[in-house]
């Protein structure tokens, strides 16, 4: 049975400057109080505390095989780049509340990014993207689909924004992807790919 397949989106260098803020948050400070209770109920006065929330999707995870934590980034589509970006692809914004996932290794003592993914709705289907930092430009790394050819995907790593992503030009069908479906899934990449540029990119000139 296929993985489901992850259009995945490695961002190193350019994400950076979200490290600091996409540290996990510290568990409350058992108090005295809660220490005396906890010793009165039977427990010991070092309980462990409270595992924070991870909302990182399953997909996501298993990209990232090497990562001990995980960040969800929430960013919003400026209207005007939702028009920008509508205007080039002819295609909708899905949501102007963006999510990108951090992946994190703390190997060697040190927490580090390792890379980031997105995943995206195309043709019925959830597609994991990894990009990776070339040049200030978010690049895709890796696109995976449950139930899509990798000989297919294979075609979108190395694109960024500034791809046409065009079904029968630079993306050919191939490994038995329709027509209507692979058009999806090229619109759905090249509105997120442009939509990582506009967010974490650096300018450009054009």
């Amino acid at each position: 049975m296929k993985k489901i397949t992850v259009l995945t989106i490695t961002f190193l260098s350019f994400l950076a400057a979200f490290t600091g803020a996409c540290t996990s948050g510290s568990a409350p400070a058992n108090t005295g109080a809660n220490r005396a209770a906890n010793t009165a109920n039977g427990g010991t006065a070092n309980t462990a505390p409270p595992k924070t929330e991870d909302e990182t999707p399953a997909l996501v995870k298993a990209a990232f095989p090497d990562a001990q934590s995980f960040t969800t980034q929430h960013k919003d589509v400026p209207k005007d780049t939702i028009t920008e970006i509508e205007r080039d692809t002819g295609g909708k914004v899905p949501n102007t509340d963006h999510h990108s996932y951090l992946a994190f290794s703390t190997a060697g003592g040190k927490r580090t990014q390792i890379g980031a993914a997105t995943i995206v709705k195309a043709g019925g289907k959830d597609a994991l993207i990894v990009y990776e930092n070339k040049g200030g430009s978010p690049t895709i790394k890796e696109v995976r689909v449950e139930g899509i050819s990798q000989d297919f995907l294979k075609q979108f790593a190395g694109k960024d924004h500034d791809d046409i992503f065009s079904v029968g030009n630079d993306i050919k069908l191939s490994g038995g992807v329709d027509e209507a479906t692979a058009k999806a899934l090229a619109e759905a990449i090249r509105i997120d790919s442009m939509t990582m540029q506009s967010l974490y990119g650096s300018a450009h000139a054009h």
